[in-house]
């Protein structure tokens, strides 16, 4: 192996680590977050909580995703591999747009003329 694919290899390694920890930490807090809301109602708090848990997993899985294309475009950029990065990808972006969805409750693209409609008009 070449100096610089031990580095790239590395890279991809830490960026895999920080994804999981994000995975892990984000579950945690969310948790912690829904402890401390249940005074408030369980509706509203499990509804908090997997919001929470959805943008957790939302953040892994675009560091995953970053630690996939390092790993698999930077070391060995064959035909073989770039297909299963381009599954990899497409389930895991196929993924953060449900959890989007979810988490949001509107269509991204619905997401920006909404807030548009609801602000307030300026003076003119």
């Amino acid at each position: 192996m070449l100096d610089y694919e031990h580095w790239i290899v590395s890279a991809a390694h830490g960026v895999e680590i920080i994804g999981v920890l994000a995975l892990l930490a984000g579950a945690a807090l969310a948790f912690a977050v829904f402890c401390r809301r249940l005074g408030s109602g369980f509706d509203a708090a499990y509804q908090r909580l997997r919001a929470d848990l959805g943008r957790a997993i939302l953040l892994g899985l675009e560091l995953l995703v970053i630690a996939d294309i390092i790993g698999t475009v930077a070391i060995e950029p064959t035909l073989a591999n770039l297909g299963v990065l381009a599954a990899i990808v497409g389930i895991r972006t196929f993924l953060s747009f449900v959890l989007e969805l979810d988490v949001s409750g509107s269509w991204p693209w619905r997401r920006a003329g909404h807030a548009q409609a609801t602000r307030e008009p300026g003076p003119s």
